[in-house]
């Protein structure tokens, strides 16, 4: 193994974060640099760039622009107030019961839009005020709001599933989605179970409860956002249509949704257009230069070194399995959600696969261990948007932070030693073998 790309590649990777370069140019000048040892100069900028376009000429990644402009439309469109309306008569009596309304509304959000920074933008401008007006503290909303934003990541649709499906070599993105629904609801759960725990001690207020009119009332009004679930859902696993074609439908029907709700008006959507597209062009830059690293890796046969090594320490699953999440939870901490699953899902997915691990399973694992990342600094974007939109800081919301994050832990642990909460429903629906 030649040791010189392999410190150039890390050492001025992590040298250009440290001095705040954006970590989309940190991965691609730094592939650039290693490639430079290997080849000659105008070979590796070729390179490079070809492999940052190439990257992206993929008909799967068209879904990406299309999710997100939904997203957009939804946070605007009034659909997160009707979720909350519903969430409120379903758990609001409960201790806790405004951070349950929290988690759960950002589930429906998740299982709607996709998003863990809209999620935690809208949850959290329109519940802190009301969680703080009722007692609770600014830190313990704020906490409850982050790590229940990143449950839309691995509840369907995901952009980010859908970058693991192009990672590993095509993977079914249906399968994936039906994939992700138990551990995103069994990580809402425990989320939900370590808030009412956190109310009791506190000692915070009890809402009033629902009769069962007002839950019907407020259901009604929530079932137009939630058919999206339904018609995106199920036209994709029915095998109506793919994908990329459903991103398309759930923003026509959002779109739809948001002038008769009234939210949304012509004037509104030169906006949401600019925000969807600054958020796609970043998206994808991350994509492209994660895609040239990857490759570079591969040039450097870094992936099957590291392959050997972990197989080398251990081939029990068990140990194994162990080592990767350590490895994916430290890389959370310093790198963002999508270029980590297109750099390691090529180095890690070779060796649970050697190990009888499906990788639609293993993208679930991957999934969770970064959204645990998203809530950690230094690089936690959700985290950011939580902290920011709750008027607060870092330091004080970790205290109420650390029990949550035990919590998604557990459920990390629990997909990764039971296969079959991640493939039991693509099983039921025949997506695998």
């Amino acid at each position: 193994m030649e040791y010189i790309p392999v410190l150039v590649l890390v050492f001025s990777f992590l040298l250009l974060l440290s001095i705040g370069t954006p970590v989309a140019w940190s991965i691609a000048i730094s592939a650039m640099l290693t490639m430079l040892v290997s080849i000659s100069p105008i070979a590796a900028f070729t390179t490079v760039s070809q492999r940052m376009g190439t990257g992206l000429d993929s008909f799967a990644l068209l879904a990406i622009p299309f999710f997100v402009l939904s997203g957009q439309l939804m946070n605007k469109g009034g659909i997160a107030h009707r979720l909350i309306a519903f969430a409120k008569t379903l758990v609001g009596a409960l201790p806790g019961g405004l951070a349950l309304i929290n988690v759960i509304g950002a589930m429906l959000m998740g299982a709607i839009a996709g998003s863990a920074m809209a999620s935690a933008s809208a949850m959290g401008s329109i519940l802190g005020p009301e969680m703080e007006k009722e007692g609770y503290s600014k830190e313990f909303g704020a906490a409850v709001n982050i790590t229940s934003a990143t449950t839309g990541l691995i509840i369907p649709p995901s952009n980010v599933l859908i970058v693991y499906s192009l990672a590993s070599g095509g993977v079914s993105i249906a399968a994936l989605f039906l994939a992700g629904y138990i551990p995103g609801i069994l990580t809402g759960l425990f989320l939900m179970i370590v808030a009412m725990f956190w109310a009791k001690k506190k000692k915070y207020k009890l809402g009033e409860k629902s009769s069962l009119k007002e839950v019907f009332k407020t259901f009604i009004a929530a079932v137009p956002s939630l058919f999206l679930l339904v018609v995106v859902i199920g036209g994709i696993v029915t095998g109506i249509f793919t994908a990329t074609e459903a991103s398309a439908i759930a923003v026509l029907y959002t779109l739809i949704l948001g002038f008769v709700y009234k939210e949304i008006s012509f004037k509104s959507l030169p906006e949401i257009l600019l925000d969807s597209s600054a958020t796609t062009a970043i998206v994808m830059l991350l994509i492209g230069a994660s895609m040239s690293m990857s490759w570079v890796m591969s040039y450097e046969n870094i992936p099957q070194n590291i392959s050997s090594a972990l197989l080398g320490i251990s081939d029990n699953k068990v140990v194994i399995l162990l080592i990767i999440n350590l490895l994916l939870l430290f890389v959370g901490i310093f790198m963002d959600m999508t270029p980590a699953v297109l750099i390691f899902t090529p180095i890690f997915l070779p060796v649970v696969q050697k190990l009888g691990m499906d990788p639609i399973h293993f993208g679930i694992i991957m999934v969770l261990n970064l959204c645990i990342g998203l809530c950690t600094p230094p690089v936690g974007s959700v985290l950011f948007v939580g902290v920011g939109v709750a008027n607060t800081t870092i330091g004080k919301v970790i205290k109420p932070l650390m029990p949550l994050f035990l919590a998604m832990i557990l459920v990390l642990f629990l997909v990764t030693y039971f296969p079959e909460l991640s493939l039991w429903l693509p099983r039921v629906f025949g997506l695998l073998d």
